[in-house]
């Protein structure tokens, strides 16, 4: 005899929602504790008993960008096209988080330039390499009271090629260099780029100083400390090069990356410093280590999209030529190739692949393919002959072939009159 089917518990009635007041509280207490995906779940409870509550769907949005969940974020903005409120300034932040930096620039353009939408602005034309119009919104906006905007301005400058300009600007915001570490980082920066090495040293130790203190203050653990000072400790490292100790350097740039307790770029940094200070020894283990910085599951050399969002052009440029440069010390000529016809697009305002191109040709013992593609280019862009003009020379110099060099050195008026030429 089969078994009686045992009678289904009846559903018990549905809970109501809480009453919006409490979710509004429940949402406000979790977005000052900083439990942003909390917050994001608090939000959808409103909505989903008010679909077109506004302050929620801002809160939500503010909420996923804090927890870094970036592309919800512009999902949610762009489903929320029924709302009056212009999420324009937010879809902005988040397509500069995505590094859409023309779509960031263009959602901007709606904007009414208030030091909000500005500052935005400029750290969009930092990120795109703009630096002298990047610097002019830093200039619009010193006399609005933004904290620490003259960290960023400084920032600016120096890579704007403006570096003797900080010294001015900070006495004209009446700030100290030292009212902040990475204030006093920057400064250090300037002084650097200015071949002021010794005072740069200085105000990075004093820096680092100050950092040590004010972090230790604000209870941040040993490791947090380090991880926040490691720019400092780079740049530290990069001056001692500059002057000449170069075992304090390479002792310090194996520590950071032995350490691994620095942020993406700072360690980024140290590696292909310690790379370009070891020069063409020990190849093998200077191509292991900027695989460290590639994107994981790459199979060809290609950084890591993070150091892509948060290194500059320059610092990129020079991270793949010394790639190129190790792959032809270890005659690895098929990776070398191949990373060099990448080049030009990631660089198309620098001559450096150009450069790393008639390397390559160079060894494959074609000189002569390296001289005629040098010139080709010395008439091509008039404005960037000189650098172009000496590699040909130099190329041309040690093949032998001394009529091709002193043609090319002709071609270069500044330098006619030195003992050199």
């Amino acid at each position: 005899m089969a078994p009686k089917a045992k009678p289904k518990p009846s559903p018990s009635p549905s809970q109501p929602p809480p009453p919006i007041e409490d979710l509004f509280t429940s949402l406000n207490r979790h977005i000052e504790r900083s439990e942003f995906e909390q917050a994001v779940k608090v939000a959808d409870q409103v909505l989903s008993t008010n679909p077109s509550d506004e302050d929620a769907m801002r809160c939500k949005v503010v909420a996923l960008i804090k927890a870094d969940n970036i592309d919800d974020a512009l999902s949610t903005i762009q489903s929320s096209q029924k709302f009056t409120f212009d999420f324009n300034y937010l879809k902005a932040y988040c397509l500069y988080r995505q590094n859409r930096l023309d779509e960031a620039l263009e959602s901007l353009k709606i904007q009414e330039n208030n030091p909000a939408t500005m500052l935005l602005k400029s750290q969009i034309l930092y990120r795109s390499g703009e630096m002298d119009a990047c610097v002019e919104f830093y200039q619009k906006l010193q006399k609005s009271k933004i904290d620490s905007l003259e960290i960023n301005f400084v920032a600016g400058l120096i890579s704007a090629g403006r570096a003797s300009e900080v010294q001015k600007t900070l006495d004209l915001l009446r700030v100290k260099a030292t009212s902040s570490f990475e204030l006093a980082y920057n400064t250090a920066c300037s002084l650097a780029e200015m071949n002021k090495y010794t005072e740069a040293e200085q105000l990075l130790l004093t820096a680092r100083r100050i950092g040590q203190e004010t972090l230790t203050d604000d209870n941040f653990a040993e490791d947090d400390i380090e991880i926040e000072l490691a720019p400092i400790a780079v740049q530290l490292a990069y001056v001692q090069q500059l002057l000449g100790n170069t075992q304090e350097a390479f002792g310090a740039y194996t520590d950071i990356i032995k350490r691994n307790l620095a942020d993406e770029s700072s360690f980024a940094v140290a590696v292909n410093n310690l790379v370009a200070l070891k020069g063409p020894k020990d190849v093998n283990d200077s191509l292991k280590k900027l695989d460290r910085i590639k994107e994981k599951d790459m199979q060809n050399f290609q950084l890591a999209r993070v150091l892509d969002l948060k290194l500059s052009p320059k610092q990129r440029e020079a991270i793949y030529a010394n790639r190129v440069l190790l792959l032809l010390h270890a005659n690895k000529m098929d990776q070398a190739r191949e990373l060099v016809a990448a080049l030009p697009d990631m660089f198309p305002d620098s001559v450096m692949p150009l450069l790393l191109q008639a390397a390559v040709l160079v060894r494959e013992n074609k000189a002569g393919k390296a001289e005629e593609l040098l010139g080709q280019f010395s008439e091509k862009l008039p404005d960037k002959s000189k650098i172009i003009l000496l590699a040909r020379a130099q190329v041309a110099a040690a093949a032998n072939h001394p009529f091709i060099a002193a043609e090319s050195l002709a071609k270069i008026p500044d330098i006619q009159h030195m003992p050199a030429t």
